[in-house]
């Protein structure tokens, strides 16, 4: 059973001392349709609000799923279908996720990952499928048009890496991923 992108809800038990949360279980994730190895843990922060990374995927034969979830601050996260044939091509999910909320968004093989924090300093952590390998990693511009994300992004603009300045957009990305049956359940904003 494979699951389509997923915005994933964690239950938090708190006291006076403050709260514990679960964040992976492999059964009740297998339960949800989600089950992915994960064999690698990432972690990044951001210095300042606006921070874009993405829109960011790795290809065959190390391409990736994540499991996304945000440490300290906020993000606006975002999984991209770039699966060819797929209906949703091109379209966007994408959830807010916080230190505050505990969501954790689960971002299948197919789909670009990209995510803008709301706040200085936020980290976000998240668990991979498959190693990171330069030479399949790729991407596609933070600002297409084909894909249209509305980025709740501060006045002074976007903080870019040099990288992600020169990714190509959807009419001359030629996508390495196929639809493999499984519907983009739903796009937008998943809550």
């Amino acid at each position: 059973m494979t699951a389509s992108v997923t915005l994933i809800e964690t239950r938090r038990f708190g006291d006076d001392r403050g709260w514990f949360s679960e964040t992976y279980a492999e059964a009740k994730y297998a339960a949800m349709g989600i089950d992915t190895r994960f064999v690698q843990d990432n972690q990044s922060c951001s210095t300042h609000t606006g921070t874009i990374r993405g829109i960011h995927f790795q290809r065959d034969p190390h391409a990736q799923a994540k499991l996304v979830r945000c440490l300290r601050g906020a993000i606006v996260d975002y999984a991209v279908d770039l699966r060819k044939g797929s209906p949703t091509y091109g379209k966007t999910a994408f959830a807010t996720l916080s230190v505050d909320n505990g969501r954790q968004l689960f971002v299948p093989v197919g789909f670009g990952h990209a995510f803008v924090t709301l706040e200085p300093g936020t980290e976000v952590a998240y668990k991979v499928s498959d190693v990171y390998a330069a030479n399949c990693e790729g991407g596609v511009a933070w600002d297409c048009p084909d894909i249209g994300i509305d980025w709740p992004l501060p006045a002074t603009g976007p903080v870019l890496s040099d990288k992600d300045r020169i990714l190509p957009g959807l009419a001359v990305f030629d996508s390495p991923f196929v639809y493999d049956g499984v519907p983009m359940a739903v796009f937008g904003d998943l809550g």
